[in-house]
């Protein structure tokens, strides 16, 4: 088995002024997919991340404070899955939740370098 990288892009749900039961909703999705992974063995962790984001750039290491609603894209949070391969991993990212308001989950294997 092989380790990836599911990584969630989307809109930021406050953003999308979801109703209280819209955002319950799909913090279900999002359990009920993670209990899923769980029973199934697959998923070794993974987490949410705060819409903040700032951005370190260049040889003067420019520094750029960001709200995620300036961006088109936020890397919302992460899974990191054990698979066979890219396609198996890529089955597994089937379950992601966002796809329908416009996410997108990029799947990615971890490259593992020995010393």
């Amino acid at each position: 088995m092989k380790d990836f990288m599911l990584i969630f892009l989307g809109t930021n749900y406050f953003d999308m002024g979801l109703s209280p039961e819209e955002l319950q909703n799909k913090l279900n999705s999002w359990f009920e997919w993670q209990q899923k992974m769980e029973e199934e063995g697959v998923v070794k962790g993974g987490h949410a991340l705060k819409p903040e984001v700032r951005h370190i750039t260049g040889k003067k290491r420019t520094v750029t404070d960001m709200a995620s609603a300036e961006l088109k894209e936020v890397v919302g949070g992460y899974y990191i899955v054990s698979a066979r391969d890219l396609e198996h991993a890529s089955e597994i990212a089937q379950g992601y939740p966002d796809y329908d308001i416009g996410g997108t989950c990029e799947v990615r294997e971890i490259m593992v370098y020995n010393q």
